[in-house]
């Protein structure tokens, strides 16, 4: 977490600390005596201490190991004897039935207690964790519950979520007079057996009688029961997801908690993103991405989150509050932080609200693990224009205008050329500079060979001065008047395939004769299977990319999100330059990464 810079209270912004007097505050029922029952004598003998009740959290019993109790500060070994199986069934015996989640409870208490099972079936570990009634524990957040708009709770495992889901329920239910009903796929929120805790108030419990099954209980929660409010814990699949949707969409306010520490978890999340709204690619026209600064393909939010409000609950007194999701999601997916509304509770009870300076966010932090890096950030080789595009040597699409051009440009006269051609001889006696008449080659591909292999050509906009002709192997096929002027000046004509610097590069070299040239590359059409313009356009991205970025700077290029086949293509391609590359992302979001040689 980076240090905080809280703002000061402005009047309209700032929320007064809380006046409720003690008694109003937090208190506790946890009903620990009855968890203790369920433990051998000489364990219960070794817990019941009532300096350390309050702070216990979990036991742990594993076979052939010392039963542990693990406090909010500490662990430690509550005997020197290793746990047996005698002890683990004497547990077992006093606790509800398992479920196929391996989960038990104590009727008409919170406690859960879970089993490790081996692969006959047998328990031979035991997480027994203690379940309070924390009453008072949302009043930082009570005038958010009361505006009736559906409430993401996250945070890592312990820190409070199910607490706090169980008091919002009975707030719902008790103080605002609302139809509650909490789907409890684990007898969690509302203990087990039968008749719910009172924790939860006057609001009902529907049981879910296998993990599995909990989206179906959802939706008939909604549909036999005519809540006003559901309350649902852990959402952790496609389909609880998709039903939690149905259910906001129905005018239904949900409460819930699911799977991760920050929406930037959730974005990342094919599973959950819909919760926020789902994610998916955009390609923007020239006009926006040029008025965004971005590239031309980005990550935008798809429909309306299915939770209005979001809470990160990084400690049990301190938590992170978005009272619009909507324009969260829509900034950390362009690389910006909103300001944090921290919300904390001192000792006494009392909660104020302070603004923060956000932390970087991980969609657009340096390094592997967050490699999003490259599709949200308004910055990079494409941005700032050094990937320029440079025309295919395709024969699809219009070639009028190129062709008109390239007429205009015929026959131009240098602008010294009144007297000769200046020239030193060769190694082997040959006249240099060669002048070459370049003709639909790119100028600036042509200078950049010459500055960067140092060949002894000079270009020329004279034709009668020149010594050879450089043309596009399209133009010379389909322009006849080039070949009758090259024939009349007696004038070699030699062919590049495309306008790529490998090509480039090994026709100049072929033209002084030189042994050393590098590879050919392939045209792209012969890459691309059917001409398709989306591989073709794919493929052109991993060309510039590698003959502008890879080799002469030297650094990896990471490319955009395609489908498998486009990858497949773009890895071949990398392979010609004798490049290496792989891919990397989850789909639909994989795409290939291309390194220096």
């Amino acid at each position: 977490m980076v240090t905080s810079d809280p703002v000061q209270f402005a009047p309209a912004r700032s929320v007064p600390p809380s006046t409720a007097s003690a008694s109003q505050r937090r208190q506790t029922t946890d009903d620990l005596d009855t968890l203790l029952a369920v433990f051998p004598p000489a364990l219960r003998a070794a817990l019941d201490c009532p300096e350390r009740r309050d702070n216990l959290v979990e036991v742990v019993l594993d076979l052939g190991r010392r039963p542990e109790a693990r406090y909010r500060d500490r662990s430690e070994y509550i005997s020197e004897d290793c746990v047996t199986r005698e002890e683990l069934q004497y547990c077992c015996d006093r606790v509800g039935t398992f479920s196929s989640d391996n989960r038990a409870g104590i009727e008409r208490t919170l406690h859960r207690i879970s089993a490790i099972r081996n692969r006959d079936g047998d328990a031979i570990g035991l997480t027994c964790r203690i379940g309070r009634a924390v009453f008072g524990t949302i009043n930082m957040i009570d005038d958010l519950v009361q505006r009736g708009q559906s409430i993401l709770l996250l945070g890592r495992p312990g820190v409070g979520k199910t607490t706090a889901l169980r008091e919002i329920a009975r707030v719902l239910a008790d103080d605002c007079g609302k139809r509650v009903v909490v789907v409890d796929t684990s007898n969690e929120i509302a203990g087990d057996g039968d008749i719910p805790h009172p924790a939860i108030g006057r609001a009902r419990r529907m049981q879910v009688a296998r993990p599995e099954l909990q989206h179906k209980v959802m939706i008939e929660a909604v549909e036999n029961h005519m809540p006003e409010v559901v309350v649902i814990d852990e959402i952790g699949t496609e389909l609880e997801a998709l039903a939690a949707r149905t259910i906001a969409e129905r005018g239904v306010q949900l409460v819930g908690t699911a799977h991760g520490n920050r929406l930037e978890n959730l974005i990342k999340n094919p599973t959950l993103s819909d919760l926020v709204g789902g994610i998916q690619a955009v390609t923007l026209g020239d006009d926006e991405a040029r008025r965004r600064g971005s590239q031309k393909t980005v990550l935008e939010r798809k429909a309306p989150p299915t939770f209005a409000i979001a809470v990160e609950m990084f400690e049990r007194q301190r938590w992170v509050v978005h009272e619009d999701v909507a324009d969260t999601i829509d900034r950390l997916l362009r690389g910006t932080n909103p300001e944090q509304q921290i919300r904390s509770t001192d000792a006494d009870g009392r909660f104020s609200v302070t603004y923060e300076k956000p932390e970087p966010s991980m969609m657009a932090a340096a390094g592997a693990s967050t490699k999003v890096e490259s599709l949200t950030r308004q910055k990079g080789w494409r941005a700032s224009g050094r990937m320029s595009p440079i025309p295919m040597s395709s024969t699809r699409g219009e070639r009028g205008d190129f062709d008109r051009l390239l007429d205009q440009s015929w026959q131009q006269v240098e602008p010294n050329t009144s007297g000769e051609k200046v020239r030193t001889p060769g190694p082997n006696g040959e006249d240099w500079p060669v002048y070459v008449y370049p003709y639909g080659i790119g100028r600036s591909q042509l200078e950049q060979v010459l500055e960067v292999m140092k060949l002894p050509i000079a270009l020329t906009k004279d034709l009668e001065g020149a010594d050879a002709v450089l043309a596009l192997r399209s133009q010379v096929k389909n322009h006849s008047k080039l070949r009758q002027v090259a024939k009349t000046h007696q004038l070699p004509i030699h062919v590049v395939k495309s306008n790529t610097i490998p090509q480039i590069t090994r026709a100049l070299q072929r033209l002084l004769n030189l042994d050393d040239a590098v590879d050919v590359v392939p045209d792209m059409q012969l890459f691309a299977s059917s001409g398709d313009d989306d591989e073709l356009e794919a493929l052109e991205e991993a060309r510039l990319a590698v003959e502008q970025i890879v080799i002469p700077e030297g650094q990896p290029v990471e490319l955009l999100p395609r489908s498998p086949k486009v990858r497949k293509l773009q890895h071949e391609l990398a392979e010609h330059y004798r490049l290496k590359s792989d891919s990397f992302g989850e789909e639909p979001n994989r795409r290939l990464r291309i390194y220096p040689a």
